[in-house]
This record gives C-alpha cells, sequence and structure tokens, in this order.
C-alpha cells in the first residue's frame, strides 16, 4: 500500500511538510521546556544561610513550617524577647485603658545596668502607654509592673507564662520573670519563640504597637515632662542603615549570659516568617536578614519548601533534614544519657543541660568540626576555637607528643613529661578534663570515688564549674570545684536534696 502522502496530489505532499514541521517542532519545544525546568531547579537550589548566632530557626507563620533550624531546641537565656510572652499576656487580659499602679517591688532592685523608664512607687501609667513602654524602650520595671497589674505578683505571672506557652506548643521553655533578667531556670529555645511570636503578631493591637518607630512616654514623678522613646529593633525604620523592607517588628535583648538575641516577623506577598537569633555574639541583624532573605527567595522559586530542602542537602549536606513541622518537632526532642546523679536508667526520659551561658543537649549537641581540638570552647571564648597544643617530637622511647590527640572517635592528651593522662583529672588551658584509665577525654556525668558527681561538657570535655543544669525536670548545682552540691544551700539562695535536686518552695 502506498504511503498516503507520496500517493496524494502535489497539494497533498504541501501539507504533509508542513505537519511534519510542526510536529518536529512540537518536539523541539517540549524538550526546551525540560531543559528549562531542570535548569530552573538548579538555579533554585538555594544555599542555606550563613548564621553565626548559636540558636536560630526560620519559622513561615502562615503554614506552620520551620524552613530552617540551628540548635532549635536547645535552651538558652533569652534576655529580653522574654518581652514578647509579656505583652501578650497582657493584651488577652488587659484593657488598654486600665492604669497600672507602680509597686516598690516592681521598681527596685533592678539588675544593675538594666534598662528603665524610671519609674518609682506610685506613679500611674495606662496600659497601652506601658505597653510602649515595654516593647520599644524594654523598660524592665514596666514589665515587673505589668505582671502585677496582670496576676498579683511576679512569680504568679511566670507561673501564667509558662502555662500560656505550654497551650502555644512551646516545648522547652521555663519562665521565671516578665523582663528577661538574668535567671538560672529562666530558659526558652529559637523554636518555642517562633511560637510565641506567631501568637503576638497574629493581633492587631500588637502589630500596632511594633509599628511605631517614636513614642512619647507620658509624664512621671521622675519625669515630669514625659519620655521620648525610639523603637530599639533597627530593621523597623526607613531611616536605619539596616532598615528591611516588610518587617512588621520584632524584639531585641542583650545581657552578658545571654548575648544578643533578636526576634522578628516580616511579610512580602502574604509570607509571613519569624526569625529568631539566640546567643549571638554581635551578628544578629546580619544573621537575621540572611534568614529572611533566604525565606523570601524560597516563596519566590516556586518551589515547596521540601523540595527546596532536598536541593539545599544536596548542595551543601545541611546539617537539617529540611522544614518541619510544629508537629514534627514535638515528636523529635527527646535525647538520652547513660548514667545520671539519681541513678536513673539509661533512656529513662528526655534531657536538657543548662548552664549560665546557655544550654547543652548531650545527643543532639553538633560534633567538633574537622581540625579543631576537644579543647574548642565557642561559648566561653568569644566564639573562637582554642587550640590544643600541637604535637611536638618525642623527647625519648616510649614518650608520647604533648597536645591533643584524637583516635577511633576519643581524645587522648600527652602530658609535656612525655607521658599520656590516664585516670587522673587535668588542668589544661583554663579548664579542668577528666580522663579514664585508658587515657580517654570523658564526656557527660563523672562519679568519683567518693560518690561525688561532676559534669564534663559533651561539647569539648572541660568541667562545669558554677553553675546549674537541667536534667529531666530536676535541677542541680555544680560548685566551684565542680562537685554536685547535696544537702546544701547554693550560693543564689535555693536548697537542694541528698541527690542533688532542687527543692521547689
Amino acid at each position: 500500500m502506498k504511503n498516503k502522502w507520496r500517493g496524494g496530489k502535489k497539494s497533498g505532499k504541501r501539507s504533509g511538510g508542513r505537519f511534519r514541521r510542526i510536529r518536529y517542532g512540537m518536539i523541539a519545544l517540549l524538550f526546551a521546556a525540560l531543559f528549562g525546568v531542570l535548569q530552573g531547579e538548579t538555579a533554585f537550589a538555594l544555599n542555606r544561610p550563613a548564621v553565626s548566632a548559636e540558636g536560630a530557626v526560620l519559622y513561615r507563620a502562615d503554614t506552620g513550617t520551620y524552613l530552617f533550624e540551628k540548635n532549635a531546641d536547645v535552651g538558652y537565656y533569652p534576655a529580653s524577647v522574654t518581652k514578647l510572652m509579656t505583652a501578650l499576656l497582657v493584651l488577652e487580659n488587659c484593657n488598654l485603658d486600665d492604669t497600672v499602679t507602680f509597686t516598690a517591688a516592681a521598681t527596685e532592685h533592678l539588675e544593675s545596668g538594666a534598662v528603665n523608664l524610671a519609674l518609682t512607687a506610685g506613679d500611674r501609667v495606662s496600659v497601652r502607654d506601658c505597653l510602649y513602654g515595654l516593647l520599644l524602650k524594654s523598660a524592665n520595671e514596666v514589665a515587673n509592673g505589668l505582671a502585677e497589674h496582670v496576676s498579683g505578683s511576679v512569680p504568679a505571672f511566670a507561673a501564667r507564662m509558662n502555662a500560656r506557652a505550654l497551650e502555644l506548643g512551646c516545648t522547652g521553655t521555663n519562665f521565671s520573670n516578665p523582663n528577661g533578667l538574668t535567671n538560672a531556670k529562666h530558659v526558652t529555645t529559637a523554636h518555642d519563640l517562633a511560637l510565641i511570636a506567631k501568637a503576638c503578631f497574629s493581633r492587631e493591637d500588637f502589630r500596632t504597637i511594633q509599628r511605631s518607630t517614636v513614642y512619647h512616654f507620658p509624664a512621671t514623678k521622675k519625669r515630669p515632662n514625659g519620655t521620648t522613646i525610639v523603637m530599639g529593633h533597627k530593621m523597623l525604620s526607613s531611616g536605619s542603615s539596616l532598615y528591611y523592607p516588610g518587617v512588621l517588628g520584632g524584639k531585641t535583648g542583650y545581657t552578658r549570659a545571654a548575648g544578643n538575641t533578636l526576634v522578628t516577623c516580616a511579610e512580602r506577598n502574604g509570607v509571613r516568617l519569624i526569625a529568631v537569633v539566640l546567643k549571638s555574639r554581635s551578628t544578629q541583624y546580619a544573621d537575621t536578614k540572611a534568614l529572611l532573605d533566604y525565606g523570601f527567595q524560597l516563596s519566590g522559586t516556586g518551589q515547596t519548601e521540601a523540595e527546596a530542602a532536598k536541593a539545599t542537602t544536596q548542595n551543601e549536606g545541611a546539617e537539617s533534614g529540611g522544614p518541619r513541622s510544629a508537629e514534627d518537632k514535638n515528636r523529635d526532642t527527646q535525647a538520652v544519657r547513660e548514667n545520671s546523679p539519681g541513678g536513673e536508667d539509661a533512656g529513662s526520659g528526655s534531657l536538657l543541660f543548662v548552664t549560665p551561658s546557655h544550654a547543652l543537649s548531650g545527643e543532639a549537641e553538633s560534633p567538633e568540626k574537622e581540625g579543631e581540638t576537644a579543647a574548642s570552647d565557642r561559648r566561653d571564648n568569644g566564639g573562637e576555637a582554642q587550640q590544643g597544643a600541637r604535637p611536638a617530637s618525642q623527647t625519648g622511647p616510649g614518650a608520647v607528643p604533648p597536645g591533643w590527640k584524637q583516635q577511633g572517635g576519643d581524645w587522648y592528651y600527652g602530658k609535656q613529661d612525655g607521658m599520656q593522662a590516664r585516670d587522673e583529672r587535668l588542668e589544661i588551658d583554663g579548664f579542668e578534663y577528666w580522663f579514664d584509665e585508658k587515657g580517654r577525654m570523658i564526656t557527660g556525668w563523672k562519679q568519683d570515688a567518693t560518690g561525688a558527681w561532676y559534669y564534663l561538657r559533651p561539647s569539648f570535655g572541660g568541667m562545669r564549674k558554677n553553675g546549674w543544669i537541667q536534667d529531666r525536670g530536676s535541677w542541680y548545682y555544680l560548685s566551684e570545684s565542680g562537685r554536685m552540691l547535696t544537702n546544701a544551700m547554693t550560693p543564689d539562695g535555693y536548697r537542694v536534696d541528698a541527690e542533688g535536686k532542687w527543692i521547689e518552695n
């Protein structure tokens, strides 16, 4: 049978050629489209933002997804970003025209250097004005006064803060005061602060206060002409070099123990992002900008968050498995340890180590980076890696090189006399380390021959001293020598029992 095109008329031949060209053109277009998609996937494989702060998250509030996490569930001192929760409770429980009468308990005995508005006992200020003083100026006595107005006392208000945090889905938060001034038991996580900020920015009255960059605080006894206060968050004002279009507001914080802390909410084209930065060393704004840039770029690529996470992981070997919902994260906050002062079995519960500089979650802690030694302590030494002594030539037969050596995942230390540290405690570069009978550096809990307990930080092995740690709901105090106190009063005035646990009143 003849080909119908060849057997046709002359005009049919021309028609067949045209259809063939159309067919080939369509195939070419399909190949071009496929190639374009592949190119697009490569172009949209965003790099994870470089964040210097110890803890951080980027949370997409309109979808409930965490787009970036760094130590998201580790406890840190929040400093004044605590005041987000204070403001939320005040707005939920007060009328803005109510009057707050300040007491001596609220205005006196603040921590040295604490930000304030010079309020004194007897000053009367509206709740509305107090909220501006709280969120713009970050005045600490204002936080105390609002707490007393809502709950009658600061401890009662702190209990309500914690109850509300649980309602919001927070899993690693314990508030002790309404202002964030240093307290060993006042900790939260980047994950939790994102949830608190989401609740705050869902309220129009909160957003109204946050939009203000300047406010006139009313007259008080010490300041009869009132006080002009300025928003502390530098990304909100268009006149600031740190201005970031789309920022709805946020809260700054700083104490020596907490470092710089920053919570920021920004929205563009219906995409609402919350960036949380904790334990920063003056990089809080750069970190926040990097997080927000990443989030808004991600929202404009057309990718789903999971696809972007997959591409990012392929490109960088990222430390996070990708965006996770709040429900996913609430199921993933457990850590276990092998031993404890209370003698509990391994794996019997979750573990959160808390120190005055920050909290450590032993199992979840990031390993030392390649090229660093176990003497590296980024938390207590200004963020710089502290290097142990490097191997030197041996001084005789059987002598070991002085300094740190890693073998099979364990760390060992050669002393200056050519002997390896074994079954001993040893001070190295200002930190005390403990080595077992095989010479391996010990981390975690260690009990000596007398029955006393000590704690050696998993991050680098240095013994923890002069501070609290929290273990599965119980608090323990480590003395100046590193020994866990038992049946004693701690230097900051708390009682611990025979097992070293804090006795709650």
